[in-house]
Protein backbone atom coordinates (compact mmCIF):
# COMPACT_ATOMS: atom_id res chain seq x y z
CA UNK A 1 0.00 0.00 0.00
CA UNK A 2 2.81 2.43 0.88
CA UNK A 3 4.39 1.77 -2.51
CA UNK A 4 1.12 2.58 -4.30
CA UNK A 5 0.75 5.80 -2.31
CA UNK A 6 4.33 6.78 -3.17
CA UNK A 7 3.72 6.13 -6.87
CA UNK A 8 0.44 8.07 -6.73
CA UNK A 9 2.14 11.06 -5.08
CA UNK A 10 5.07 11.00 -7.52
CA UNK A 11 3.08 10.61 -10.74
CA UNK A 12 -0.07 12.61 -9.99
CA UNK A 13 -0.35 14.47 -6.69
CA UNK A 14 3.01 16.23 -6.67
CA UNK A 15 3.04 17.34 -10.34
CA UNK A 16 -0.52 18.70 -10.13
CA UNK A 17 0.22 20.44 -6.84
CA UNK A 18 3.29 22.12 -8.33
CA UNK A 19 1.36 23.23 -11.41
CA UNK A 20 -1.28 24.77 -9.12
CA UNK A 21 1.41 26.67 -7.18
CA UNK A 22 3.03 27.88 -10.41
CA UNK A 23 -0.33 29.17 -11.64
CA UNK A 24 -0.88 30.86 -8.28
CA UNK A 25 2.53 32.52 -8.42
CA UNK A 26 2.55 33.71 -12.02
CA UNK A 27 -1.07 34.39 -12.96
CA UNK A 28 -2.23 38.00 -12.42
CA UNK A 29 -3.18 38.89 -8.86
CA UNK A 30 -1.86 35.69 -7.24
CA UNK A 31 -5.42 34.35 -7.06
CA UNK A 32 -5.96 30.85 -5.69
CA UNK A 33 -9.37 30.80 -7.40
CA UNK A 34 -7.94 31.77 -10.79
CA UNK A 35 -5.24 29.12 -10.38
CA UNK A 36 -7.91 26.46 -9.74
CA UNK A 37 -9.92 27.59 -12.78
CA UNK A 38 -6.91 27.46 -15.13
CA UNK A 39 -5.76 24.08 -13.76
CA UNK A 40 -9.28 22.66 -14.13
CA UNK A 41 -9.53 23.84 -17.75
CA UNK A 42 -6.07 22.41 -18.45
CA UNK A 43 -7.13 19.00 -17.07
CA UNK A 44 -10.36 19.06 -19.10
CA UNK A 45 -8.41 19.87 -22.28
CA UNK A 46 -6.01 16.98 -21.66
CA UNK A 47 -8.96 14.61 -21.27
CA UNK A 48 -11.02 16.24 -24.03
CA UNK A 49 -10.91 13.19 -26.37
CA UNK A 50 -12.11 10.93 -23.56
CA UNK A 51 -14.87 13.40 -22.76
CA UNK A 52 -15.99 13.39 -26.40
CA UNK A 53 -16.15 9.60 -26.39
CA UNK A 54 -18.17 9.53 -23.16
CA UNK A 55 -20.66 12.15 -24.36
CA UNK A 56 -21.21 10.45 -27.72
CA UNK A 57 -21.70 7.08 -26.02
CA UNK A 58 -24.15 8.55 -23.53
CA UNK A 59 -26.11 10.24 -26.33
CA UNK A 60 -26.24 7.04 -28.38
CA UNK A 61 -27.55 5.11 -25.37
CA UNK A 62 -30.21 7.78 -24.84
CA UNK A 63 -31.34 7.47 -28.46
CA UNK A 64 -31.66 3.68 -28.03
CA UNK A 65 -33.95 3.97 -25.02
CA UNK A 66 -37.21 3.50 -27.02
CA UNK A 67 -35.91 0.26 -28.56
CA UNK A 68 -34.57 -0.92 -25.20
CA UNK A 69 -37.96 -0.32 -23.60
CA UNK A 70 -39.67 -2.27 -26.36
CA UNK A 71 -37.39 -5.25 -25.71
CA UNK A 72 -37.92 -5.01 -21.96
CA UNK A 73 -41.69 -4.96 -22.40
CA UNK A 74 -41.77 -7.71 -25.03
CA UNK A 75 -39.62 -10.12 -23.01
CA UNK A 76 -40.53 -9.00 -19.49
CA UNK A 77 -41.32 -12.60 -18.51
CA UNK A 78 -38.17 -14.03 -20.08
CA UNK A 79 -35.08 -12.35 -18.65
CA UNK A 80 -32.66 -14.60 -20.53
CA UNK A 81 -34.18 -13.79 -23.91
CA UNK A 82 -34.38 -10.13 -22.91
CA UNK A 83 -30.63 -10.08 -22.26
CA UNK A 84 -29.91 -11.79 -25.60
CA UNK A 85 -32.05 -9.28 -27.49
CA UNK A 86 -30.39 -6.36 -25.71
CA UNK A 87 -26.91 -7.63 -26.56
CA UNK A 88 -28.00 -8.17 -30.18
CA UNK A 89 -29.24 -4.58 -30.30
CA UNK A 90 -25.97 -3.23 -28.92
CA UNK A 91 -24.03 -5.34 -31.43
CA UNK A 92 -26.20 -4.14 -34.31
CA UNK A 93 -25.72 -0.50 -33.32
CA UNK A 94 -21.99 -1.11 -32.67
CA UNK A 95 -22.36 0.28 -29.17
CA UNK A 96 -20.81 -0.84 -25.92
CA UNK A 97 -23.14 0.05 -23.01
CA UNK A 98 -20.12 0.42 -20.71
CA UNK A 99 -18.02 2.54 -23.07
CA UNK A 100 -19.18 5.73 -21.38
CA UNK A 101 -17.78 4.54 -18.04
CA UNK A 102 -14.26 3.79 -19.31
CA UNK A 103 -13.20 7.45 -19.78
CA UNK A 104 -14.40 8.22 -16.25
CA UNK A 105 -12.42 5.31 -14.80
CA UNK A 106 -9.27 6.48 -16.61
CA UNK A 107 -9.71 9.99 -15.19
CA UNK A 108 -10.51 8.79 -11.66
CA UNK A 109 -6.91 8.79 -10.29
CA UNK A 110 -6.44 12.37 -11.53
CA UNK A 111 -9.72 13.42 -9.94
CA UNK A 112 -8.67 11.86 -6.62
CA UNK A 113 -5.37 13.75 -6.76
CA UNK A 114 -7.14 17.03 -7.50
CA UNK A 115 -9.60 16.53 -4.66
CA UNK A 116 -6.73 15.90 -2.25
CA UNK A 117 -4.98 19.05 -3.46
CA UNK A 118 -8.07 21.25 -3.18
CA UNK A 119 -8.99 19.71 0.18
CA UNK A 120 -5.60 20.56 1.66
CA UNK A 121 -5.17 23.80 -0.27
CA UNK A 122 -1.84 25.59 -0.21
CA UNK A 123 -1.26 24.90 3.47
CA UNK A 124 2.26 25.38 4.85
CA UNK A 125 2.78 21.67 5.50
CA UNK A 126 2.09 20.90 1.83
CA UNK A 127 5.02 23.00 0.67
CA UNK A 128 7.37 20.05 1.19
CA UNK A 129 5.93 18.67 -2.08
CA UNK A 130 7.29 21.61 -4.08
CA UNK A 131 10.00 20.95 -6.65
CA UNK A 132 13.25 22.82 -6.13
CA UNK A 133 12.58 25.12 -9.10
CA UNK A 134 9.07 26.10 -7.95
CA UNK A 135 8.99 29.24 -5.77
CA UNK A 136 7.28 28.94 -2.41
CA UNK A 137 4.40 31.45 -2.03
CA UNK A 138 5.06 33.98 0.74
CA UNK A 139 1.42 34.92 1.28
CA UNK A 140 -1.43 32.59 0.38
CA UNK A 141 -4.72 34.36 -0.27
CA UNK A 142 -7.59 31.87 -0.45
CA UNK A 143 -10.33 34.50 -0.83
CA UNK A 144 -11.74 34.58 -4.36
CA UNK A 145 -13.74 37.50 -5.79
CA UNK A 146 -13.63 39.03 -2.27
CA UNK A 147 -16.57 36.89 -1.10
CA UNK A 148 -15.58 33.22 -1.44
CA UNK A 149 -13.16 31.65 1.03
CA UNK A 150 -11.85 28.66 -0.92
CA UNK A 151 -10.20 27.12 2.15
CA UNK A 152 -13.49 26.73 4.07
CA UNK A 153 -16.91 25.13 3.80
CA UNK A 154 -20.10 27.20 4.01
CA UNK A 155 -19.74 28.05 7.70
CA UNK A 156 -17.15 28.57 10.41
CA UNK A 157 -17.41 28.63 14.18
CA UNK A 158 -15.57 31.27 16.19
CA UNK A 159 -15.90 31.56 19.97
CA UNK A 160 -18.93 29.27 19.93
CA UNK A 161 -20.77 31.34 17.32
CA UNK A 162 -21.40 29.91 13.85
CA UNK A 163 -20.97 32.29 10.92
CA UNK A 164 -22.21 31.50 7.41
CA UNK A 165 -20.08 32.43 4.41
CA UNK A 166 -22.65 33.64 1.90
CA UNK A 167 -20.18 33.74 -0.96
CA UNK A 168 -19.50 30.03 -0.45
CA UNK A 169 -23.24 29.30 -0.30
CA UNK A 170 -23.81 31.16 -3.58
CA UNK A 171 -21.02 29.12 -5.18
CA UNK A 172 -22.63 25.83 -4.10
CA UNK A 173 -26.04 26.96 -5.41
CA UNK A 174 -24.43 27.70 -8.78
CA UNK A 175 -22.86 24.22 -8.75
CA UNK A 176 -26.30 22.68 -8.12
CA UNK A 177 -27.97 24.67 -10.91
CA UNK A 178 -25.27 23.91 -13.49
CA UNK A 179 -25.21 20.25 -12.48
CA UNK A 180 -28.99 20.06 -12.99
CA UNK A 181 -28.62 21.65 -16.43
CA UNK A 182 -25.81 19.28 -17.38
CA UNK A 183 -27.76 16.21 -16.16
CA UNK A 184 -30.86 17.35 -18.05
CA UNK A 185 -28.93 17.92 -21.28
CA UNK A 186 -27.16 14.56 -20.99
CA UNK A 187 -30.29 12.55 -20.21
CA UNK A 188 -32.85 11.22 -22.71
CA UNK A 189 -35.84 13.34 -23.68
CA UNK A 190 -38.77 11.84 -21.83
CA UNK A 191 -42.05 11.40 -23.69
CA UNK A 192 -45.46 10.59 -22.18
CA UNK A 193 -46.20 6.87 -22.27
CA UNK A 194 -49.33 5.05 -21.11
CA UNK A 195 -47.39 1.91 -20.27
CA UNK A 196 -47.01 1.61 -16.48
CA UNK A 197 -43.56 0.07 -16.64
CA UNK A 198 -42.36 2.78 -19.02
CA UNK A 199 -43.85 5.49 -16.81
CA UNK A 200 -42.01 4.07 -13.80
CA UNK A 201 -38.72 4.05 -15.74
CA UNK A 202 -39.29 7.62 -17.00
CA UNK A 203 -40.17 8.84 -13.50
CA UNK A 204 -37.02 7.24 -12.12
CA UNK A 205 -34.89 8.99 -14.76
CA UNK A 206 -36.65 12.27 -14.05
CA UNK A 207 -36.06 11.92 -10.31
CA UNK A 208 -32.38 11.25 -10.93
CA UNK A 209 -32.13 14.59 -12.74
CA UNK A 210 -33.09 16.24 -9.44
CA UNK A 211 -31.42 13.81 -7.04
CA UNK A 212 -27.93 14.15 -8.52
CA UNK A 213 -27.64 17.97 -8.15
CA UNK A 214 -29.17 17.87 -4.65
CA UNK A 215 -26.76 15.12 -3.59
CA UNK A 216 -23.78 17.10 -4.89
CA UNK A 217 -24.94 20.27 -3.10
CA UNK A 218 -25.30 18.39 0.20
CA UNK A 219 -21.86 16.86 -0.32
CA UNK A 220 -20.19 20.21 -1.02
CA UNK A 221 -21.71 21.80 2.09
CA UNK A 222 -19.08 19.97 4.16
CA UNK A 223 -16.13 20.46 1.79
CA UNK A 224 -13.82 23.44 1.15
CA UNK A 225 -15.16 25.83 -1.48
CA UNK A 226 -12.09 25.10 -3.64
CA UNK A 227 -13.68 21.76 -4.52
CA UNK A 228 -16.96 23.53 -5.31
CA UNK A 229 -15.16 25.92 -7.67
CA UNK A 230 -13.45 23.00 -9.38
CA UNK A 231 -16.82 21.25 -9.76
CA UNK A 232 -18.46 24.38 -11.16
CA UNK A 233 -15.79 24.91 -13.83
CA UNK A 234 -15.80 21.21 -14.72
CA UNK A 235 -19.58 21.21 -15.14
CA UNK A 236 -19.59 24.40 -17.24
CA UNK A 237 -16.84 22.97 -19.46
CA UNK A 238 -18.81 19.73 -19.87
CA UNK A 239 -21.98 21.63 -20.81
CA UNK A 240 -20.05 23.57 -23.47
CA UNK A 241 -18.46 20.33 -24.67
CA UNK A 242 -21.85 18.63 -24.90
CA UNK A 243 -23.28 21.56 -26.85
CA UNK A 244 -20.43 21.56 -29.39
CA UNK A 245 -20.38 17.77 -29.87
CA UNK A 246 -24.13 17.23 -30.06
CA UNK A 247 -24.57 20.21 -32.38
CA UNK A 248 -22.04 18.70 -34.80
CA UNK A 249 -23.72 15.31 -34.50
CA UNK A 250 -27.18 16.72 -35.26
CA UNK A 251 -26.12 18.83 -38.26
CA UNK A 252 -25.91 15.89 -40.76
CA UNK A 253 -29.30 14.67 -39.57
CA UNK A 254 -30.92 18.07 -40.15
CA UNK A 255 -29.39 18.30 -43.62
CA UNK A 256 -30.73 14.84 -44.46
CA UNK A 257 -34.24 15.80 -43.28
CA UNK A 258 -34.18 18.94 -45.44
Amino acid sequence: MELLIAIFNTILYRPLFNILVLFYEYLPGQSFGLAIIVLTILIKLVFYPLGVKAIKSQKSLSELQPKIKEIQEKYKNNKEQQTKEMMALYKKEKLNPFSGCLPLLIQLPVLIALYRIFWRGLAEEQMVFLYSFVPKPEIINTVFLKIIDLSRAVSIETEGVRHYLWGNIILIILVGLTQFLQTKLAGPKLKPNKNKNSNFSDQLQKQMQYFTPVFIVLLLLKLPAAIGLYWLITTLFTILQQYVILKKKNEPRKLAEN
